[in-house]
């Protein structure tokens, strides 16, 4: 893992450009959607110490998870999908001395009632934007990436950002890292809208870092469209970084 990590270093400023993602470990971009790990450790490394309890809602594929074992913080993940659960298991599953093992479940992120109020010492997730990946095609109904209209998908969110709100210790961190989308050729600001939703809730904004998107495998269709229908490309997400007081 040394000579892979060669190339990391702590992030300092508000923009973020990860060309090459990081591949140490089990990381890898098989899983669609998911972030580079530079995301996770760069917020682990600088909201959190060892020890701490770090939670990702919605894991995916686990890529926060793993590393909260790498950097012995007490990794939980939930997701509402079952296989994004068996899928982050396989993925934990490398070899190594590290004081904690993550604890994995079944939850949806709207209802964590297993976790206790003002039990977590920081937040990290990367939750779906609309249905631009489709995470469950249908099967699991109340699976947020399945959600088509903007104001449903705000309001289904809500209940999450109330739940981040009830279980996060005070003075500690919710990192999201969101983007933005189109509808019939028009912008669509998904990450203000969630950003307003945050502010509602009682958190505080604490850093709004702008993170560069690199190797999408749709780029080149789309911009064949973008041509034709005269539009720019979306290739910067926010990652915002919330306190809660």
């Amino acid at each position: 893992m040394k000579r892979l990590l060669s190339k990391f270093k702590k992030e300092s400023t508000t923009v973020w450009s990860f060309p090459e993602r990081g591949n140490w470990k089990t990381h890898n971009g098989k899983y669609r959607g998911n972030f580079a790990p530079q995301v996770p450790r760069n917020i682990i490394l600088q909201y959190s110490k060892e020890g701490d309890l770090v939670l990702d809602p919605m894991m995916g594929g686990g890529t926060t998870l793993i590393e909260t074992k790498l950097l012995n913080r007490r990794g939980l993940g939930y997701d509402i999908n079952p296989k994004a659960v068996e899928l982050t298991r396989k993925n934990l599953k490398f070899s190594g001395e590290y004081k904690f093992e993550p604890v994995l479940k079944k939850a949806d992120v709207r209802n964590l009632k297993e976790v206790k109020d003002e039990s977590i010492d920081l937040i990290i997730t990367h939750p779906p934007y609309l249905n631009i990946i489709k995470y469950s095609r249908g099967e699991i109904k109340e699976d947020l990436s399945n959600i088509r209209n903007v104001e449903k998908f705000i309001s289904e969110f809500t209940k999450a950002i109330n739940e981040f709100y009830r279980v996060l210790k005070n003075n500690s961190y919710c990192a999201i890292l969101i983007g933005d989308t189109r509808k019939k050729g028009y912008y669509i600001p998904l990450s203000h809208n969630i950003l307003d939703e945050f502010i509602k809730a009682g958190f505080v904004l604490k850093e709004d870092i702008i993170k560069i998107q690199h190797n999408c495998n749709s780029s080149s269709y789309w911009k064949k469209k973008s041509e034709k229908y005269k539009f720019y490309l979306i290739m910067h997400e926010h990652l915002f970084v919330f306190r809660k007081l």
